[in-house]
């Protein structure tokens, strides 16, 4: 299996040095094992099995679009497991993290930064990604503007507003806060206005109508945008685009019964995207992404949590 590059934004956190970020596992969990996610409960009566099981994407701008692109293989996990499943249209990464910790999420995608903070406070544990047929995996940060807007480089976004999607997403705040800062020696609410649109679709909308300045988003939305002609490619700029990082992780929620958890990985190692409505939809992405491929967390995951640490981010539960 050939991986993709991952992202060598090291260099502009002045980081590379510093070993991978240390495991911050809230005090409900376990990981005897040393992989940096919650283990199984070893008793039995701790563990679930529940009758419907709960899938939820990551948050976007339209989730009725998204129904139908996981129907296919939500209709696959309900055969392989001999469960009922139930999509669960999230409206936030906030909203997302809750249903998982309250018990009422059981198999999702975390976005790229909310990974670390799900990992270590709901509990989750992500097994695999989407990838191309060849292995190649991943998605640029990227710096947008539009035309006319008087942004033609970076340092023009000097005293202006810049969208983000959200306070978790690492390529929608935490990669572009630290490079803007280590990179250009620009910080937040000083040297420009941060304001959050809520979600990578609406930070590429508010941009093409004019409603920001600039916004900072990852390239696989705004490539599924165009794609489905949601937005115009001449109604947008790209003034930065980083190497690549791991995409959305998928995985369940750790107190699963081991035998569920294993049928769970089973349908997504197994399903056949050929022809489906999630290849119509992830396979318009560069690379494409065309089936699952097993992570880690601790290996994949360790450039994220290392930006994590360059801007002090902490995974304490609240």
């Amino acid at each position: 299996m050939r991986f993709g590059r991952f992202c060598i934004f090291m260099t502009a956190l002045a980081v590379t040095a510093l070993p991978p970020a240390a495991s911050a596992l809230d005090s409900r969990f376990t990981d005897a094992d040393g992989d940096m996610v919650a283990d199984t409960p070893s008793d039995p009566k701790d563990q679930i099995d529940p009758p419907t099981l709960v899938f939820a994407y990551t948050p976007v701008e339209d989730p009725a679009v998204y129904v139908k692109v996981w129907e296919g293989f939500l209709r696959h996990l309900e055969t392989v497991t001999g469960k009922k499943v139930q999509y669960f249209p999230v409206q936030s990464n906030a909203a997302q993290l809750e249903a998982m910790r309250a018990g009422r999420l059981h198999v999702t995608g975390f976005n790229t930064g909310s990974n670390p903070i799900a990992v270590n406070c709901a509990g989750f544990v992500p097994f695999a990604m989407m990838a191309s047929k060849t292995g190649d995996f991943g998605y640029a940060m990227e710096i947008i503007t539009y035309p006319g807007s008087g942004i033609e480089k970076i340092e023009d976004i000097k005293g202006k507003k810049i969208a983000f999607a959200s306070e978790t997403s690492n390529s929608g705040y935490k990669a572009p806060s630290a490079f803007l800062r280590d990179k250009y020696g620009m910080e937040a609410k000083k040297d420009y206005e941060p304001v959050f649109s809520g979600k990578h679709d609406n930070t590429i909308l508010g941009v093409a109508n004019k409603d920001y300045p600039a916004g900072s988003t990852a390239s696989v939305v705004k490539e599924r945008m165009l794609a489905r002609g949601v937005v115009k490619a001449e109604a947008i700029k790209v003034i930065y685009r980083s190497d690549l990082f791991p995409t959305t992780g998928y995985g369940y929620v750790y107190n699963l019964k081991p035998a569920l958890a294993a049928k769970i990985k089973e349908a997504f190692f197994s399903y056949d995207w050929t022809g489906t409505e999630l290849a119509k939809e992830f396979g318009k992405t560069e690379p494409p992404m065309e089936k699952f491929i097993p992570i880690s967390f601790k290996k994949d995951w360790a450039v994220v949590r290392e930006i994590d640490k360059a801007m002090n981010v902490s995974y304490a539960c609240k």
